[in-house]
């Protein structure tokens, strides 16, 4: 999307010093403008700020963009508010909502969501005033409660909104758990959902009602360690998965969807497979982060459509994190398997990948209406090794908030009847919980 402007129709304003230093005088807030420069294209440094000189460059008075911003930004606050307030009723009448599809859902389909997110990614990438960018950011950090007092810059240096939201944190501000048998949150955000993949089709709760198939997730190409289902009867009623119908359902949907990411065979998962998916809100911080020391042997993308991710749409859209847009890292830690899937959503169709720069997401499709494209897959060098990463690393970072699931293989007893040994896993957070990057999901137990 390009601006073009003709003198004759619309005036345009330079704007200088002297306006910056007067405009508390005759302006309103709604007339505040962003500050356009000539189209060139920024780099984005690791640290979140503009690699671009703001003082250089042509620059143009747009109220319109403002204007936008603001009601896109009130909206947003709107929505956030509302939705707090039915979640937290539930919670405190310790109600676990149920998968209902509603007509927003199905309206949703129809929308070209893509375009709007690339749109809003446009926008977000406008260059603001110097003077005007701290009266924005504390609106947003108002609104969202973002702490302000983490970010390693201060908050004039941040050019737009986009690189706001992908700022870094202050050296420190996350400190990560030492434990080599501690396995960390990789993000800022909300706990949903947590716990071991067991039964056919090694399925994960996306909420109570409904589930979806970690090889869809991955794709099939995945090293998931799964084993042939046998027909050996096993005690589901301590399992919170969809009943056989209800998966037929998913797997319809999802082949419909997807067909590549499609497992034809039924396959169960060995036992100590765990998942845990975390939500990203808009005011968290947007980083994530390496979970633990691990090999990174392959990077896949899935294009798909940008459903919006919160807790309302988990719990309306079926096979939500499947049919978006997804970044999946693929590797192996010290005890085994993992993968970390950075879910795109509604706005947040960039995913930036620190470990592959040139990486592009959300990029126009030929395919409209069934995002049925074979996963972009590139195994990083060197081969059977990949890109090793420490704990707290930076891997990627979204444009706003969205969702991290994150697979992995754990110490677990062969039997469930048997006590817990000394290297068995255990979670150390509860559903619903706030968690910080650093601060542990779970460890092996110490004897």
């Amino acid at each position: 999307m390009k601006f073009k402007f003709n003198n004759q129709k619309l005036p345009l304003l330079p704007f200088t010093g002297r306006l910056a230093h007067h405009h508390h005088h005759h302006l309103h807030f709604t007339s505040l403008v962003y500050k356009l420069r000539s189209a060139t294209p920024r780099a984005y440094s690791a640290n979140g700020s503009s690699s671009t000189n703001s003082s250089e460059g042509n620059s143009f008075l747009v109220p319109g963009a403002t204007a936008a911003t603001i009601l896109m930004l009130g909206a947003l606050h709107a929505r956030r508010l509302y939705e707090d307030k039915k979640l937290e009723e539930a919670r405190d009448k310790g109600i676990d909502m149920e998968f209902k599809p509603d007509v927003k859902a199905t309206v949703m389909r129809f929308l070209p969501l893509r375009s709007i997110s690339r749109c809003w990614g446009y926008l977000s990438s406008i260059e603001l005033p110097i003077w005007l960018r701290p009266h924005v950011y504390k609106a947003w950090a108002r609104a969202f409660h973002s702490n302000l007092e983490e970010a390693s810059l201060p908050l004039d240096h941040y050019a737009s909104l986009r690189d706001f939201f992908v700022r870094s944190l202050k050296e420190g501000s996350r400190p990560m758990d030492a434990d080599p048998k501690c396995l960390v949150s990789p993000a800022d955000g909300i706990v949903m959902r947590f716990g071991e993949i067991k039964g056919a089709g090694a399925m994960i709760e996306q909420v109570k009602g409904f589930s979806y198939s970690a090889i869809s997730l991955l794709g099939t190409n995945s090293a998931l360690p799964l084993i042939k289902e046998d027909n050996s009867s096993e005690d589901d009623s301590c399992f919170e998965f969809t009943s056989k119908l209800e998966r037929k359902r998913s797997w319809w949907k999802v082949s419909l969807a997807s067909p590549e990411v499609r497992d034809p065979a039924q396959r169960s998962p060995v036992k100590g497979l765990f998942y845990c998916v975390i939500y990203l809100g808009l005011g968290d911080y947007h980083r994530i982060h390496s979970p633990a020391d691990w090999n990174v042997s392959v990077r896949r993308h899935f294009p798909g459509r940008l459903f919006p991710v919160n807790e309302r749409a988990a719990r309306t859209i079926g096979n939500l994190y499947i049919e978006n847009e997804r970044v999946v890292l693929e590797g192996r830690w010290r005890e085994g398997f993992m993968a970390m899937a950075a879910v795109g959503a509604t706005n947040i169709g960039s995913i930036d990948l620190f470990i592959e720069p040139d990486f592009r997401t959300n990029r126009p499709m030929k395919t409209k209406l069934l995002f049925n494209s074979k996963p972009e897959e590139r195994p990083y060098e060197p081969t059977n090794t990949g890109v090793a990463l420490r704990k707290g690393d930076e891997v990627a970072a979204f444009n706003m908030g969205s969702t991290v699931v994150l697979i992995f293989q754990a110490p677990m007893s062969n039997s469930s009847k048997e006590v817990s040994s000394a290297s068995d896993f255990n979670f150390s957070v509860k559903r619903g919980d706030k968690i910080r990057v650093g601060e542990a999901i779970g460890r092996c137990q110490v004897s």
